[in-house]
């Protein structure tokens, strides 16, 4: 089932191709390029080859793991580079005009909420893959 749909997917995307080429120009290439049409390809029955021949989905809960770690691990870089240079610059603030302390406090604060935010949607997705994915049956 998931081979049928994967090819009917490689198929509307070439269609789409060929009926997208008729608006837009294609580059002139001197030599064919069969490497970017492999590539291509390959990638477009990458789902198809996720799924194991005896029926047994291995490679899915594999992947979930590696792009749950790649989830949270970017989320915490992103949110710790952010809230370090908003950190900083609040203290530069403070330091230069101490008058306007408390105002930039909350400023700060607010948007050290708002960044933490996105590092626990990070989490959600990394738990939503490892625990609740959508793609194991």
């Amino acid at each position: 089932m998931a081979a049928l749909r994967s090819l009917v997917l490689a198929a509307a995307v070439l269609s789409c191709l060929t009926l997208f080429s008729a608006f837009v120009p294609a580059p002139r290439v001197s030599a064919p390029v069969a490497g970017t049409a492999t590539l291509s390809a390959a990638a477009l029955l990458a789902p198809a080859a996720a799924q194991a021949a005896d029926g047994d989905a291995v490679w899915i809960p594999a992947l979930s793991a590696v792009g749950a770690g790649f989830a949270i691990g970017l989320a915490a870089i992103g949110s710790g580079v952010g809230q370090g240079i908003a950190s900083g610059r609040c203290i530069d603030g403070i330091s230069r005009q101490p008058e306007v302390a408390d105002d930039l406090r909350g400023v700060l604060l607010l948007s050290l909420a708002f960044m933490e935010s996105l590092t626990i949607y990070g989490l959600v997705i990394a738990l939503v893959l490892l625990f609740a994915n959508p793609l194991i049956k």
